[in-house]
């Protein structure tokens, strides 16, 4: 099983440079005979999305989605109207493979990104299914992002409860996905940049075989990100690997006045 790399960036902020660190891996698990999630780190963007879907069609959805992302990164500013346009192109990408994909096929479209447009750079989160973005800051891990599935739904209403949802016979029923007709905008979430925040960005194949306190563990055991990926992919797989698994760990630091940052690349703010 090969290792994760952790990357860095160093952004400018009125309270001095903050460096940003993350790594991913994805893993067809033990069970499946492919992998239908598809990874996207592309500094500011950390995007998991994952396929559903006959045949390969799983496979088609969540990778043209992230190339779609991808290609909006490569163009020099990530915003929820960069987002969505991607996100339209992907429909239409889905929809012209209709010789693999069916009514059946999408993928879950779930991520966080450093916005670097305003006076001050902030995080903003984005989600369409059951993929899972979990913020940890000062010691604690709060998922940030709510599912899109029916079991959350039920829940929400006081119809079921967290631990009933765990084998629910719609546990793997999403209610929003990006599919070959279906034009979905995603949930946003704005949060502040905080020194010390450290995100997970991870498909269901990691939350069916970690609970969020087994997250919470190895983010506190491994404080590198390709550390922390590696050690909860592993964990995953060991607890049965039932499903793909794909993780993003992204961190934040204020870089003190007098460490040096010559030799890490300094981003200039992007402007629309």
């Amino acid at each position: 099983m090969p290792e994760a790399v952790t990357s860095s960036r160093v952004v400018p902020s009125g309270a001095g440079p903050i460096e940003v660190r993350w790594a991913e891996v994805t893993h067809q698990g033990r069970r499946r005979e492919n992998n239908q999630d598809a990874v996207l780190s592309a500094f500011p963007l950390f995007v998991v999305a994952d396929g559903m879907g006959g045949h390969i069609g799983g496979e088609i959805a969540s990778s043209r989605t992230v190339e779609r992302l991808s290609a909006a990164v490569d163009r020099g500013t990530v915003s929820p109207e960069a987002i969505e346009d991607a996100l339209e192109h992907a429909v239409a990408d889905i929809a012209s493979h209709a010789e693999t994909t069916d009514d059946g096929t999408g993928t879950t479209v779930t991520g966080v990104y450093l916005d670097l447009t305003g006076a001050e750079p902030t995080w903003v989160t984005l989600n369409i299914g059951d993929s899972r973005v979990y913020l940890l800051r000062d010691g604690a891990l709060a998922q940030v992002t709510t599912d899109h599935s029916v079991v959350q739904e039920l829940i929400a209403a006081g119809r079921l409860s967290p631990e009933e949802a765990e084998n629910h016979p719609y546990g793997n029923v999403i209610t929003r996905a990006v599919g070959p007709s279906d034009g979905v905008v995603p949930d946003y979430v704005r949060l502040e940049v905080v020194d010390g925040d450290r995100f997970v960005v991870c498909s269901d194949g990691l939350t069916k075989e970690l609970t969020d306190y087994g997250i919470l563990h190895f983010l506190l055991q491994n404080q590198d990100p390709a550390a922390a990926v590696d050690a909860m992919l592993e964990a995953a797989l060991e607890n049965g690997g039932r499903d793909n698994v794909s993780i993003i760990v992204v961190s934040a630091r204020h870089v003190p006045a007098d460490e040096d940052t010559a030799t890490v690349e300094i981003s200039s703010p992007v402007r629309p």
